[in-house]
Parts: C-alpha cells; structure tokens; sequence
C-alpha cells in the first residue's frame, strides 16, 4: 500500500489569493485561480498504472449536476456526470518527482464554482485521505470571473481596504463619518459563511441555495436579506424613533466587525440600525466574500411606497402637513453598490458593472426584505422593467415631488410639481483617498430646462418638526406672505424662530421649508458647567474615564495606550459620546509600521 502525506502551504497560497489578510493559517483561495500543495507518496508515481483522484465537495449532499462536487485528477480521465458543473482540474507542477513520489499538484477551482468551505480528499490505489479543507472566494482579480474589476487600484479600494467614509447630511450641508469595515478581521470567514446559511432559502433547500452561491446576483440578495432582521432574524434591527434604552444608539457604531461578531457570537438581532448602519455592514461581507463594493448616499432620496414614481406631499392652508401619505423624502439614504455581470439581462454586458443592493428593510422583494441588485445603467436609462427592483430605486433618485394643497373643504389643488428635489450629490469615496466622488451623473441624467415668466406667489412658511426619514413630528411656527418674483430675480423672508420651541435629536440638524429646503445651523452658547459621562470608543476598545466637570470655554485632555495588530495605513477612529452631545466623531489616518 502507499502512504499519502498531504502538506500546504497556506501562507504562500493566501498571499498570491490575496487572502493573507484574511490568514495565514487557514486556506483561503479564489476560484479561477490555481493554488499548490504537495503530496509525498511511499513508492514512485506511475499514473499509467494508479491514477491519482480528487475530490472537492461543498454543502449538503454534494452533486456534480449542481456544480457542489467535482471529481479530477492525474490523469484526467475520471469519470463523471456527463452533466457536470464547475469541473475543477490538477495538473503536475514540473518540479515534481515522480520516482520519489513528490507531487506538486496545483489545483485550479473554476471560475463558476460555489464560494463556500470545501472537502478535498484524494484516492490513490485503494487508500484514501482528507487533503486540506479550504474556503473559496469570488476573484475580482480574475477575467473569467463574474466580478472581475479590471482597474487594480479599483481593487484596492473595493475589495482589499478595510477602512472607509460614509456620507450624511443634507444636499447642501454634507458631513463624513470614517467606518471601519474591518472584512479582514479575526472570525469574518465564519459569520460571513454563517450569514449565507443564515437565508431562509438555505433552510428550504440546502443544496439548492449552495449551488446557487456561484452566482454573485444571488449572494448579494442573500446578503440585503440577512443584514436586516424582519424576516429571518438578521444581523441588525432598524429603529428610527426611539427608544434605544435596551441597544445601542445607531449613531453611536463606527464599524461593521463588533455588530456582526455580537450576532454570530449571540445569535439575535443586533440593536438597533439606521441606513448607514446596514450599509456598512453589507459592504463588509461583500468585501470579504470578493465582491467589489461600495457605500454610496443618495441626499433627498424619495421613498415611493405605491411605486406610482411620484412622491405626493400635502399642505393644508392652515400649514401643516394635511394629510397623511405612505411616500416621504429622507433627507439622505444609503444603500451600497457591488460590482458584477448581468448575463441574465443582457448578453452583451449592457447592465454589467454596478449594481444597487440595499439592505435597509423598507419594501418586500420577492417576499423578503431585501433590494437588488438594480443595474445603475438600467437606473440610468429608464429601465424600470428589469430585474431587481429597479422601478424602486428608480424612485428613489428621479420620484417627481408633487406638492397639493389642500383647503378647508377637503379639495386638494396642485400647486408644484418638482423634478429636481430628488436624488441630489449622490457621492461616494473616491478610489486611493478619502475624498468625496460625486457618482450623481451614472444614475440620472442632467434635468431639462426652464421658462421664465412673473408669478405672483402666496409665500405659506412652515417650520415643522421632521424625522430624519421625512416623515413629520409635530408643527412649530407658520407664517403667511404675499409677493411677487421677477423672472431671474430672487427674493428672500427673514423670521424669528424661537429655539425654546424645539430640540434637536440623534441627527442634530433641523432644516426650513418653503417650496425647498434650507438647512440651518445653529451654535448655542452652554449656559453652565457640563456635568461629564463620558465614553471614549477606539473600534473595539471602550474606555470610560472618571473626569471632572468641564466648565464653559475650557479643554480637557485625556491620554491613554493602545496597541495596534496590524501594519499599513489604518484610520484611527474616536467616537465622543455623553448625555449632552451624542456621538461626536472624529478621525485620523496613521501608518501602522512593522515592529
């Protein structure tokens, strides 16, 4: 009998797989990219006489009909299904020794193949052995590859960097905030690979959904459905009214690896989410599953509940709001788009490239709460027929706003129609710095043009409390003016607003509406000492410091050690969080070198 002695080494492997800084200990390759190990035999290899058989299996009840098992070896006469999918191949490293019974196999998973943990065993003669047990990701490094991303430096930043900005706000007043994604860190493998099988399609059909896996489309819905929590227990429970008493506030999180390592660890929705929240989080697991993505804000973004693509909006005379409606306009919204082919829209590669994907938890698709991937070239284009949900994010960047008035007796009057209110400064990071890309023009094209005629108007200004998702709070102050606009002219009101009317809230931003939005800012001198609680977060370390009071227009400085694990350029990010100013955030970009 021969004796089988497998051996690898995954550092070498990982490194060319771009997977080192996923391990160095566990195997982690791309398909459509070949990988080595060596096999010592105890007797020469002859395989003529005693071919050498392997078998790579992933999932429940493997099958070469469905791409999950894969029978090859040296030679390649194996016999197999004559329906087999993703076939994978071996071939004979030519500085193997077959009088020795050295082999070096390199071993090339397809470019088709399920991502997911793998079984490799090998027979040789009558004895067989485990080989290595690996994971298999997708390959944006690879053309044959669904989402291969051809731009190096691209890569970089969608796949490989574990820092990134998210963008909030308002259209006119734009704010950042660094988010850790941390794809890399210790354990994603695991929750990432737990999250796939976390999918309610995965507890119907097993099988099924893991020979579905070689399809990105596929995994990003898998991924919008999971992040979120109504329909399977997801990763992130959303909360945009409060209370917060029994979770943690959403501005308060600056990284996607302690909620995602808190749910796979407590296995129960996280508490709670905003938008930005579950973007962050899905752009993490895409990231490590080598799915190119990225978090992208859409500022005015309308949310069409009745899929009419009109956001239909009510004044009474009297100033408020005079009737309620299902359809709103958040002052932002975000979503995330990952890089892929659509060969089930066109054959000619027409709608590959971005695609939006959006796992805040807002309409059903396909009976789950999950949205995309939408085309952004179909968004772009009008193409609302296409899959998936592309009317709906259609709506959410180009929805004419239709503002009605609506008197004493019930009848309503149209006074505007608005086709520029929606979908402003879509942005996003730019690729190899941390300024801010403008990506509006991929999703709408430039608005047509305008007439120019004297209106008189009858100016009804109302401050009303609103939610940061645009749905309103309560009334604060209207005021009634009548004048008169010349074409190219422009006119302004002035008011007083009393502050003691209002609070500020979680977003800290207010905005004036007459037929547009201004946003105001506001500073408040502090009318005495600030008695300090003060929490102090540094990604997964939480420091909570014993200070004295801080009275006004004075500083206080605190100091304290850390020790950073990994070298390259890292963003360190501090989150300021007390009863009186909640989570303020700041950030700074160090290069981490090797001791």
């Amino acid at each position: 009998p021969t004796t089988l002695h497998p051996t690898l080494s995954d550092k070498t492997n990982n490194t060319e797989h771009h997977t080192s800084e996923i391990s160095e200990e566990q195997l982690i390759v791309r398909r459509g990219q070949p990988f080595t190990l060596t096999l010592k035999l105890t007797q020469p290899f002859n395989p003529d006489l005693h071919p050498l058989t392997i078998i790579a299996v992933t999932g429940e009840l493997p099958s070469e009909n469905v791409g999950t098992k894969s029978c090859f070896g040296i030679p390649d006469s194996v016999k197999r299904s004559p329906s087999a999918k993703a076939v994978w191949k071996v071939e004979l490293h030519k500085n193997s020794s077959s009088l020795t019974g050295v082999l070096i196999l390199t071993i090339t998973p397809p470019a088709v193949s399920p991502i997911g943990e793998y079984e490799l065993s090998v027979k040789h003669r009558e004895e067989e052995t485990s080989l290595a047990t690996l994971v298999v990701l997708f390959n944006p490094w690879c053309p044959d590859d669904s989402v291969f991303l051809p731009d190096e430096k691209e890569r970089q930043e969608y796949v490989m960097n574990e820092q990134g900005t998210i963008y909030r706000g308002s259209h006119n007043y734009i704010s950042s905030m660094s988010w850790d994604f941390g794809q890399f860190e210790d354990g994603m493998v695991k929750i990432c690979l737990a999250i796939l099988d976390f999918n309610c399609k995965h507890f119907d059909d097993p099988a099924e959904d893991v020979s579905a896996r070689c399809d990105p489309i596929y995994v990003g819905r898998v991924v919008s459905a999971v992040v979120n929590s109504p329909d399977d227990h997801g990763v992130l429970e959303g909360c945009w009214g409060g209370p917060y008493d029994d979770g943690v506030l959403p501005s308060h999180w600056s990284g996607s690896h302690t909620i995602l390592y808190r749910w796979f660890t407590e296995c129960y929705p996280v508490k709670y989410g905003q938008c930005w929240v579950f973007a962050g989080v899905m752009c993490s697991v895409m990231r490590l599953l080598g799915i190119p993505c990225r978090v992208v804000t859409n500022f005015m973004s309308a949310h069409d509940s009745d899929m009419n693509l009109t956001i239909d909006v009510y004044h009474a005379d009297y100033g408020v709001e005079g009737r309620e409606t299902m359809d709103s306009v958040w002052n932002f919204h975000v979503w995330v788009e990952g890089w892929m082919r659509r060969p089930d829209l066109a054959d000619d590669g027409k709608y590959d490239g971005w695609q939006v994907l959006d796992p805040t938890p807002q309409e059903m698709s396909d009976g789950l709460y999950c949205c995309g991937p939408a085309p952004v070239k179909a968004i772009l284009n009008g193409d609302t027929h296409l899959k998936y949900d592309v009317p709906f994010v259609f709506a959410e960047v180009n929805a004419d706003c239709v503002d009605w008035l609506v008197k004493a007796d019930g009848s309503e009057v149209k006074m505007s129609s608005d086709t520029k209110r929606v979908g402003q400064n879509i942005s996003t990071k730019a690729v190899g710095s941390n300024e801010r890309l403008d990506i509006t023009h991929t999703y709408k094209h430039k608005e047509g043009g305008f007439t120019c005629v004297a209106r008189p108007l009858s100016i009804n200004i109302s401050v009303q409390a609103m939610k940061y998702n645009g749905s309103p709070a309560a009334n604060i102050q209207t005021e009634v003016k009548e004048e008169t606009l010349e074409p190219g002219k422009g006119d302004s009101s002035s008011g007083w607003l009393d502050t003691r009317s209002f609070k500020l809230l979680h977003v800290n931003r207010f905005k004036i509406s007459l037929s547009s939005s201004v946003s105001s800012r506001a500073v408040h001198p502090c009318p005495g000492p600030v008695l300090v609680n003060v929490e102090f977060l540094l990604t997964s370390l939480c420091v909570t410091p014993s200070l004295p009071n801080l009275p006004p227009n004075c500083r206080l400085r605190i100091m304290f050690s850390f020790f950073p694990y990994k070298a390259g350029e890292k963003t360190l990010v501090v989150d300021f969080d007390c009863s009186t100013f909640r989570d303020i955030k700041a950030s700074h970009t160090v290069n981490v070198t090797q001791y």
